[in-house]
């Protein structure tokens, strides 16, 4: 038998509510950026990301998604990236465990000529989880992650999901996980080939299952 899932996932209600983003992304990484330094804050964590094989410099204020997580750009045009992520975005992900030299994927937001290869992603984080098995076979290769009801109820067999600022595939539903399988140039291209049993991971559900999830759950507590 397995240990009790270790996720954390917010409230139904108010991970349905949230307001409309200012910015989108598809999920499709863009380049793997290093950790150059993350310094605690009174309020937060101030994050510096190297990038240098990444062609585009955000300007100032603009959103770019770190590991999932949508975070505006504290610096001028150029390099390093930073970043301050506040108290609230610690605790609704794992930002607050990232080190110096650890790897990140990024992402800036999407255009009107992005070409949505992925799908749409908030850079709102739904669950925290923890992966709970890899079958790190290049043919074949799995990984499963712990997931408790409230996010189980969003997460449908073909759907898509998006972990650590990944848009996947969900591959099986089960009655306490769920898994994926990662294609080579998945492994070759973000960090999800260095996912072992323990990480924890960033996950944010499909939108759209949100929404009719929301629907549904409203009428129910009408009737």
């Amino acid at each position: 038998a397995h240990p009790a899932p270790s996720v954390s996932a917010r409230p139904l209600r108010a991970r349905l509510s949230r307001p409309y983003p200012d910015a989108m992304f598809t999920g499709l990484v863009q380049a793997v950026g290093t950790v150059a330094a993350a310094v605690a804050t009174p309020d937060g964590l101030d994050l510096t990301i190297d990038a240098p094989r990444w062609a585009h410099s955000p300007e100032h204020g603009a959103s770019i998604s770190v590991n999932g997580v949508c975070l505006t750009h504290t610096g001028r045009s150029g390099r390093p990236l930073t970043f301050r992520a506040v108290a609230e975005t610690l605790s609704r992900s794992t930002l607050g465990d990232l080190r110096a030299a650890d790897r990140v994927n990024l992402e800036h937001a999407v255009r009107a000529d992005t070409l949505m290869g992925g799908h749409f992603v908030q850079g709102h984080i739904d669950a925290l989880t923890r992966v709970r098995s890899v079958n790190a076979d290049p043919a074949d290769w799995r990984v499963e992650f712990d997931a408790a009801p409230p996010l189980l109820e969003l997460l449908i067999p073909k759907g898509s999901v998006c972990i650590d600022g990944v848009s996947l595939t969900v591959a099986r539903v089960g009655p306490d996980s769920f898994g994926v399988a990662l294609i080579p140039t998945t492994l070759e291209l973000t960090t999800l080939g260095a996912l072992r049993p323990g990480s924890r991971v960033n996950i944010e559900t499909d939108m759209i299952v949100r929404s009719v999830v929301n629907v549904l759950s409203l009428r129910a507590g009408r009737g």
